[in-house]
């Protein structure tokens, strides 16, 4: 992790500017395309949902505007950010499971299939105090949804950025699947978020690659 100077940060007017909003934060939501990594999941005997919080969660790392978290006055720039995503428990509820981001899809789905067995016995709705080297997921799997707002501290304005997927649906020939991002405008733009959804796109289009 390293603290970015302020004073050489081409960003700073930026960060300025949209730390003071009462609502800093832009959401966007777009298909992306599932049609050759859906049958890929299935024919692998994978979780769907496991798979997309990799393939996520090394889109947002690839990008270091999707790294960066604002503490106080400062912006700090990390250089490993996890997933932490929900998870659906016993008596509908859900429990949230962190996982340890790393490259290895092999080692991470393993982690992260331990993890969710030991959430789904014992529901966790903490995560742990004082770290913010995280990326929130989310699924909801029964709404091709077209927009999502998810819950936030705004005292201090939390700047984790915030990842959703929901049902994947047909149109013509092809299988698409809602995928939102919500970031703080003061670290991201649309540019970054354009950049994430091209490098899940690459990464839905070629799963073998994960192999």
């Amino acid at each position: 992790m390293k603290t970015l100077d302020l004073s050489t940060w081409p960003r700073r007017k930026h960060f300025e500017v949209f730390r003071q909003y009462d609502y800093p934060y832009f959401s966007l939501c777009a298909d992306v395309d599932v049609s050759r990594f859906h049958p890929w999941v299935k024919s692998q005997g994978l979780s769907f949902n496991t798979t997309v919080a990799y393939i996520t969660a090394r889109a947002a790392n690839a990008i270091p505007e999707l790294r960066q978290r604002i503490r106080g006055a400062e912006v700090v720039e990390h250089e490993v950010v996890h997933p932490s995503f929900t998870v659906l428990a016993t008596d509908e509820l859900f429990s949230f499971c962190n996982v340890n981001y790393t490259e290895d899809f092999a080692a991470f789905y393993a982690q992260a299939e331990a993890a969710i067995r030991r959430v789904q016995a014992d529901i966790v709705l903490e995560d742990e105090p004082g770290r913010d080297d995280y990326l929130f997921m989310t699924s909801i799997p029964w709404v091709s949804f077209t927009n999502i707002q998810h819950p936030i501290h705004m005292h201090p304005a939390d700047s984790v950025p915030r990842i959703a997927w929901g049902k994947y649906h047909g149109r013509g020939d092809r299988l698409l699947m809602p995928l939102s991002i919500q970031a703080h405008h003061a670290l991201t733009d649309g540019i970054h978020a354009g950049r994430f959804y091209e490098r899940v796109q690459a990464l839905l289009d070629r799963p073998e690659d994960l192999e």
